[in-house]
């Protein structure tokens, strides 16, 4: 008997193996094709299933499918990343199986396409321009007002977003963006938008259905890399109300609804203004804190979806569930990280996560990708989940020994060293 098989179009380096196990509880055989096995540690350790093909391509991908259905029932096709989701709606269509509409993820996953049929529909986004050099961006930031967001037109994860509050980081950061560091996935496209003041809220949707409000805060500025989560927000009905219905005008407007939705906004003084809409589930911890704080298993109940199955997203309790992430101070060599099983055995931690070993390589791009780890907890009362994840938070310290130019190797075999004393040479402790 023929195997039915979960086709995931790439993995993902924090919630691929989420989507691994919800198949498997599922009875499905997981199969992934990637471009770069490699770059998902899961898929090797769990002696996974996987093929070797250009994801970019969508006939390869096709031809590849076509020969998995000899051997296998394809179930269902999906992804994790956004950057091949409205590659995931293409094969779907081809192989005739539930999956999304692939012209309004194109649309949605192009932010200058997504602010102009927002704004269409009425929608409060922040004031925006389209570049494509230096000039215009300088020009365009002088227009809106200082301080501004630059970010690349398509991109996930922050890569690239930076708050720019003066000419200086203006320009430094269009060189980055410009100059060849930052890796583009489509031609050089700038969007200078007016930074909304404000609270953030994050709003997750399935087939049109708000499942939850969460409030984040960000690591150290300019950058905008996750530092904590927590489910519910602490809301008013009225604020409530008006953050979810902005939330499903977002839907409408931008031909959404099938599967899950994002909506990323801030609570400005003139109310909520829409900063982002990602037309996928969230990459983070987002997804164990739902299911902790409402009983929703956000990834299994997509698995039911596109594999032709009706979701359940009843909420069978109700928690206060909050994430912190370990996110690093500086570049440099891990030395060691200590205390993670010490938090894990904390009442009311539910996960401790640790994306990284000792004697690796630290390197900083400001995105998604800097957290170094988690800590998840739930409990009945805000009050409660804060003092578990502040205790537990704690408990958790690394060393990261910055890489050194040859005059301060000279000073360290001299014997000046880095040390946990809180001053300004100590190596990031915490």
């Amino acid at each position: 008997m023929r195997s039915r098989a979960l086709i995931m179009i790439e993995g993902h380096r924090r919630i691929g193996f989420l989507f691994i196990q919800a198949a498997q509880r599922l009875g499905l055989h997981p199969i992934t094709l990637s471009a770069d096995p490699a770059r998902y540690d899961y898929l090797a350790a769990e002696n996974l299933e996987t093929v070797h093909v250009d994801t970019d391509n969508l006939d390869a991908l096709i031809h590849e499918c076509s020969r998995l259905s000899t051997t296998h029932e394809i179930a269902g096709i999906t992804a994790a990343e956004e950057e091949v989701y409205a590659t995931v709606g293409k094969l779907c269509a081809h192989f005739d199986l539930p999956g999304p509409n692939a012209a309004s993820i194109e649309r949605c996953c192009d932010k200058f396409a997504q602010r102009q049929l927002l704004a269409e529909a009425g929608i409060s986004v922040p004031t925006y321009r389209l570049t494509g050099n230096a000039a215009e961006v300088k020009s365009s930031a002088a227009e809106i007002g200082l301080p501004v967001i630059v970010k690349p037109a398509v991109g996930t994860g922050s890569s690239g977003v930076r708050l720019c509050r003066n000419v200086d980081e203006l320009a430094e950061h269009t060189t980055y963006l410009l100059g060849g560091k930052h890796k583009w996935t489509s031609s050089p496209r700038i969007l200078v938008e007016e930074f909304a003041h404000g609270p953030f809220y994050s709003v997750d949707t399935m087939e049109k259905e708000i499942i939850g409000v969460c409030t984040a805060d960000f690591d150290r500025p300019p950058h905008f890399v996750f530092s904590r989560c927590t489910y519910p927000a602490p809301l008013t009905d009225d604020e409530y109300k008006c953050i979810t219905d902005v939330s499903l005008s977002c839907l409408q407007a931008l031909g959404l609804g099938w599967g899950p939705t994002t909506v990323e906004l801030r609570w400005t003084i003139g109310g909520p203004v829409v900063v982002e809409v990602n037309p996928r589930l969230a990459g983070g911890t987002n997804s164990r804190l739902i299911t902790l704080a409402y009983g929703v298993d956000l990834i299994t109940e997509l698995i039911k979806l596109v594999t032709g199955n009706k979701c359940d997203l009843r909420k069978r309790h109700s928690q206060t569930a909050g994430s912190r992430h370990l996110v690093p101070e500086q570049d440099g060599i891990l030395d060691w990280i200590d205390g993670v099983s010490r938090a894990a055995a904390v009442p009311g931690v539910a996960e401790v996560g640790c994306y990284v070993k000792a004697k690796t390589p630290i390197a900083r791009n400001f995105d998604y990708l800097d957290s170094i780890g988690h800590v998840i907890a739930a409990s009945p009362s805000p009050a409660l989940t804060e003092a578990t994840l502040q205790r537990a938070v704690e408990l958790i310290s690394w060393s990261i020994t910055p890489l050194a130019t040859l005059d301060e190797q000279e000073l360290l075999s001299a014997g000046s060293h880095h040390s946990a004393s809180g001053d300004a040479s100590a190596p990031d402790k915490r």
